[in-house]
């Protein structure tokens, strides 16, 4: 069966609890991002995917917590670093699991330079957006996905900027699978992260993941939020169309195509460190 198709009965060895570690999430009571810790210990479940065959890597923000929640590998790097070291991590074990776990702000502001290569080179890994379009750790700036008249303290009146659209930038740098859910459906966030997971190239899963703290009217997106009600569809051109077309809360699987081979190669990591080292030597 193809990373293309839809997912396939397995005969579990896994629960979702076997992904879950002993550490307490600190995220806000009603917080969006509980419902994607959940939605991705089910698929990983449902892939029959041994925890130490799974690495999930961050960067900062609210959602880059979720490695220590985990009883898989993880890695919390610095801010906006997360896809950088997943590619790494990837190019060098590829035969574990890679899932980055990041936010609006720390994938599409401090992290957009990285978020656009890590897209143009196609690795196959899994990347989570957690979206609440709002800097919820350091208590409410607006974020490349606040749109223009959010008023705050913090920014009275609004930032007067046009939102990053995530997915049309996506598309355009190379990413070859991009999507977008909703946390308050955790059966459609399961679906989607089965079909990126099994995606052999680079995957956006855009997740609306609402802010009680800083932003309480998010919690009408579950009365918003609506099926795309389209199949995927491997065309640029199509899906473009339909990206600039969209409202931002239509769920999905918008755009998938088979990655692009490398136009070289790839070399076995090599695990001789006498051997790393005589490369080096001057």
């Amino acid at each position: 069966m193809n990373s293309m198709s839809k997912p396939e009965i397995l005969h579990f060895s896994h629960a979702a609890k076997d992904y879950k570690s002993d550490v307490k999430p600190i995220w806000c009571p009603g917080c969006g991002h509980f419902g994607v810790q959940a939605a991705l210990f089910r698929a990983l479940a449902q892939l029959n995917l041994p925890p130490e065959q799974v690495a999930v890597v961050s960067g900062i923000g609210c959602s880059s917590r979720l490695p220590a929640y985990t009883e898989c590998y993880g890695f919390h790097g610095i801010h906006g670093r997360a896809l950088p070291l997943a590619t790494g991590l990837k190019l060098a074990r590829p035969e574990l699991t890679v899932i980055v776990a990041s936010g609006d702000g720390d994938a599409l502001s401090i992290g957009g330079n990285h978020f656009l290569h890590a897209c143009r080179r196609d690795v196959d890994l899994t990347c989570i957006v957690m979206d609440n379009a709002v800097y919820g750790m350091t208590k409410g700036q607006p974020s490349p996905t606040t749109a223009p008249d959010w008023h705050s303290k913090i920014a009275p009146g609004g930032p007067g900027f046009n939102p990053l659209q995530p997915l049309a930038v996506a598309l355009a740098a190379g990413a070859s699978f991009i999507a977008r859910g909703f946390s308050g459906d955790p059966n459609g966030i399961v679906h989607l992260l089965i079909e990126a997971i099994r995606h052999p190239g680079f995957a956006l899963v855009q997740v609306l993941s609402p802010c009680v703290t800083y932003r309480p009217e998010e919690k009408a997106w579950k009365q918003q939020v609506h099926a795309a009600g389209v199949e995927p569809t491997a065309d640029p051109v199509e899906a473009a169309r339909r990206l600039f077309a969209d409202d931002g809360l239509s769920t999905g699987i918008f755009y998938q195509r088979q990655p692009s081979p490398p136009t070289a190669p790839l070399r076995p990591a090599s695990r001789d460190l006498t051997a790393i080292e005589a490369a080096f030597a001057l």
